[in-house]
């Protein structure tokens, strides 16, 4: 009777579980491939260390390898796995199941008998218990053990080279992050031993032995989810599962290991010899990005995105009800000005049209007021709340977006539009840039925002949004901001506005600072401000001295809006663009009942009281007859009355000619001392008065004292247009001085306060004044020459002045105040000896000219100049010296006498 032969079956190689014992999956029949696990027949291999369990040490003999355990399963692996075998069942164990037989490699049985190629290699046992004598294929296994043990080969190598082939497996890593961190991102060599899911496998880091569990970063995928005692699979999970097991499972990888996942979990890239795994997962629609590690990603995130892209537009599986965003959402790019920072996310811009626009950064969330606030920063309830400063971190984003932002021009590209809640209005949301840099992921970075987490199906998201992850995912290792371990900044603010007793006891503080930085938080008309003074750590009311400025709508206290004052709006406007959130300086010099002080403020060198009167949006007060500013005030009123702008829309020029019935019928005379430091090329004088010298003196000497004490730093000084500074003259001394204009190449104009005298001059010469030589007002007081007038001959014009020049400068004259004109005092000078008139005798020597004034106060001395002109025309001097040149020159053409 004829023996059956055993059936030959065949499969594909899914898992070797060791030397002796392989997974085969054979052919699917509409659900998950069948597996099968064939021991080979008449052999056993050394066994492999097992992962520790509950109660069992890691250093116990059961989960140590038996030495050339790893050789044997790493043998079969490299041999078999993924590919076709045939195999024959001899007989199953009972109990157990387990099937025995024999595997070829290939189609049929003519290909590599798997069982003696291993013993060949002498890396199993054949059990030689049953072996039957007359069995051929049994007889050849033990000629070949017996060949391998001749050899020495493998398991049979001498046993003092058996501790050298036995692993020394990390099954469970002590520090995680610590680990990840110190392989830099680098790709590590990798078998992968198991997969859970499709989207996290288990696998052993070469050639150091960790048995580490990898999620995919930047990738989610669909689970199994544990129902009661069984593993119910969610959709495509299993289809997605075999689709990693097919690919991955025992094979030879690298792996980038990019982050962790609670305690035990790594985050990493697997990536095969023929691709990245996630790709592949998210180009098939079995996964999706997960926003949450998408930021740990070493490569970036546009290649999963991209893949993602292709699954979404095939519509297949997951996303095989997907509809995208809506065409009709167009994009919208635009340049704008950015005009207020109101949180860390949000900002006013104005556009080149004029109109401005709120717009929201894009996928972003800064501190705000709902966040937890700390104990410590818990304020009384009787207290205004004040969040900006009270929620940790919220001060320094908005801090961070105003220096960054204020004033300047930004790209801005809406990403989409938030629509309108029940509790929040609609936001437009964007991406904005300053010199190709991302705003948002700037403050990202730094630990002052967070990335706002959507849903997977949520389109509606910044266009740079893995950028955003990535950024966060930078401040979170570096623990900045938010993110730091450190107790949040403490900002202790003081408010002093209105309340009384407190600005006076910070008034003499702001006084003695000279000028003092500042930044504006709230503007609420033209001329009254809210400030913040970092040095002092308070907020300020404040208001412009100098100046009567139109007051816009307000609140009133019993409930109502006052209406706005002619151009209060507009003045309102115009310091809103200029100051709102810039930094400023200034000179606090009183404060009003309301404990509000009053002063003045600079935004770049220009003066804000001088700005607005240049405008025609504020009148002169009568106070700033006293100050330093009288004179700019003047200067800028008068353009803006001529040009009739704003508030003087409606002004008429008064005639020149005044003649009023109160008027003084006697001239008065009061002689000062004062001594002539300059005439200007305008026909100007400069005085210092004599009563003064001492103290101006005395002042010179400490200051060159302090700055040859404590010399400047040559260059650090940054001169500002209308500041006061030190300034080295030709004769190597320091003199007070103003910045007049500040030009190119470090060249900078100024005037010499207490001498009046203008130079041009390198900015290296220049010094910050201390703010103790601020005090004494500028000793050189600015004249006109009473009663006269220059020729029109430019010629004549340079010879009247450097007569002048010559016959007063650095001379001690008695001077007299006769009239005011465009805003300085006009004088006559006397010489103390003689008694002589300065301007009389230019005049007779013909070198100037009189001047007709019609007040009957001035009459007497008007005759005595007229008098001296026709002397000098008799004798023909100077410019008389052709004759009498006004006798053509009719009041027709312009000329008076």
């Amino acid at each position: 009777m004829a023996v059956q032969q055993p059936k030959l079956e065949h499969g594909i190689v899914k898992q070797i579980l060791s030397g002796d014992a392989i997974v085969v999956r054979g052919k699917p029949k509409g659900g998950p491939p069948p597996e099968r696990t064939i021991c080979l027949s008449n052999v056993t291999a050394p066994r492999l260390a097992r992962r520790p369990v509950p109660g069992v040490e890691s250093n116990s003999s059961d989960t140590v390898d038996q030495p050339y355990a790893w050789e044997a399963r790493e043998f079969l692996r490299k041999k078999l796995i993924g590919k076709e075998v045939c195999f024959t069942v001899e007989y199953k164990a009972p109990g157990s199941g387990r099937e025995y037989g024999f595997v070829f490699l290939g189609r049929d049985n003519s290909g590599e008998n798997i069982t003696e190629t291993i013993v060949a290699e002498g890396l199993v046992e054949v059990r030689r218990g049953g072996l039957k004598p007359s069995d051929e294929n049994q007889q050849k296994i033990i000629q070949l053990e017996e060949t391998a043990k001749a050899a020495m080969k493998g398991k049979w190598s001498p046993p003092e080279e058996h501790s050298k082939h036995v692993r020394n497996v990390t099954w469970t890593l002590e520090n995680p992050r610590h680990f990840v961190s110190s392989l830099h991102q680098k790709p590590v060599d990798a078998v992968i031993e198991h997969v859970r899911d499709c989207c996290t496998v288990r696998a052993f880091l070469l050639p150091s032995f960790q048995y580490v569990t990898v999620m995919l970063t930047g990738v989610k995928g669909p689970m199994f989810k544990l129902e009661g005692t069984e593993n119910v699979p969610e959709a495509y999970a299993e289809e997605a599962k075999f689709f990693v097991e097919s690919r991955l499972l025992q094979r030879d990888v690298k792996i980038i290991l990019e982050g962790t996942s609670g305690q035990s979990n790594l985050l990493g890239t697997v990536l095969h010899p023929n691709g990245n795994i996630s790709e592949l997962l998210l180009s098939e629609g079995f996964a999706h990005c997960a926003d949450w590690s998408m930021g740990n990603v070493t490569e970036g995130p546009k290649k999963l995105r991209d893949a993602e892209k292709i699954a979404k537009e095939k519509k297949i599986r997951r996303w095989k009800d997907y509809t995208g965003v809506s065409a009709s959402e167009t994009k919208e790019n635009f340049t704008a000005k950015v005009v207020e920072v109101v949180n860390g996310d949000c900002l006013v811009v104005k556009k080149s049209d004029g109109s401005t626009r709120k717009i929201f950064l894009a996928s972003i969330r800064p501190p705000r007021p709902g966040d937890t606030v700390s104990e410590d920063k818990k304020r009384d309830p009787k207290t205004r709340p004040r969040p900006l400063y009270d929620v940790p971190y919220m001060f320094e984003a908005r801090e961070f977006m105003r220096k960054k932002l204020i004033g300047k021009k930004v790209n801005i590209q809406v990403d989409y539009i938030q629509p309108k809640t029940d509790e929040f209005p609609e936001k437009t949301c964007c991406t904005v840039t300053i010199s190709n840099i991302n705003v948002a992921e700037a403050l990202v970075s730094k630990g002052l925002a967070t990335v706002v987490r959507y849903r997977q199906d949520d389109d509606k998201r910044s266009s740079h949004y893995d950028d955003l992850l990535q950024a966060e995912f930078r401040a979170q290792n570096k623990g900045v901001g938010i993110h730091s371990k450190k107790e949040p900044p403490v900002i202790r603010v003081a408010e002093i506005s209105g309340d009384v007793n407190k600005a006076k006891q910070f008034l003499p503080f702001l006084q003695r600072a000279g000028r003092t930085e500042g930044i504006v938080e709230f503007v609420a008309s033209g001329s009254r401000l809210r400030l913040y003074i970092p040095r002092e750590t308070c907020l300020i009311t404040f208001l412009l001295a100098g100046i009567e400025c139109p007051r816009g709508a307000r609140p009133l206290p019993g409930g109502g809006t006052a209406p706005s004052d002619p151009y209060g709006e507009e003045a309102l406007a115009f310091t809103k663009d200029l100051a709102l959130q810039h930094e400023v300086e200034v000179e606090v010099e009183s404060m009003d009942k309301g404990g509000n002080f009053i002063g003045w403020m600079y935004i770049d060198g220009v003066n804000l009281s001088v700005a607005l009167v240049q405008e025609g949006l504020s009148k002169i007060h009568f106070t700033a007859e006293r100050s330093n500013y009288y004179k700019s005030l003047l200067e800028a009123e008068e353009p803006a009355k001529s040009k009739k702008l704003n508030i003087w829309a409606n002004y008429e020029e008064p005639k020149e000619e005044i003649n009023l019935e109160n008027e003084p019928q006697e001239r008065k005379v009061n002689y000062n001392t004062v001594v002539v430091t300059e005439v200007s090329k305008d026909f100007k004088i400069y005085a210092q008065h004599v009563d003064t010298g001492s103290q101006l003196d005395k002042l010179m000497e400490q200051m060159r004292a302090e700055l040859a004490s404590s010399p400047p730093l040559p260059g650090s000084y940054v001169p500002k247009r209308g500041e006061l500074c030190a300034a080295k003259f030709v004769d190597s001394e320091w003199y007070r001085a103003r910045v007049e204009k500040v030009e190119g190449n470090n060249v900078v104009s100024i005037l010499y306060i207490d001498y009046g005298n203008r130079e041009i001059t390198d900015v290296g010469k220049l010094a910050p004044l201390p703010a103790a030589y601020h005090s004494l007002s500028p000793q050189a007081h600015e004249y006109g020459l009473a009663c006269t007038a220059l020729p029109k001959d430019e010629d004549d014009k340079t010879n009247a002045i450097d007569a002048l020049y010559n016959d007063i400068c650095n001379k001690q004259l008695q001077l007299n105040v006769e009239y005011k004109s465009s805003g300085i005092d006009h004088v006559t000078f006397l010489y103390p000896d003689s008694k002589e008139d300065v301007a009389q005798s230019l005049i007779s020597e013909g070198l100037l000219l009189y001047e007709n004034r019609k007040e009957k106060r001035l009459a007497k001395l008007v005759s005595t100049y007229r008098a001296a002109q026709d002397k000098a025309k008799s004798a023909r001097l100077n410019l008389w010296r052709y004759g009498d040149f006004t006798e053509d020159d009719a009041r027709e053409f312009g000329y008076q006498a």
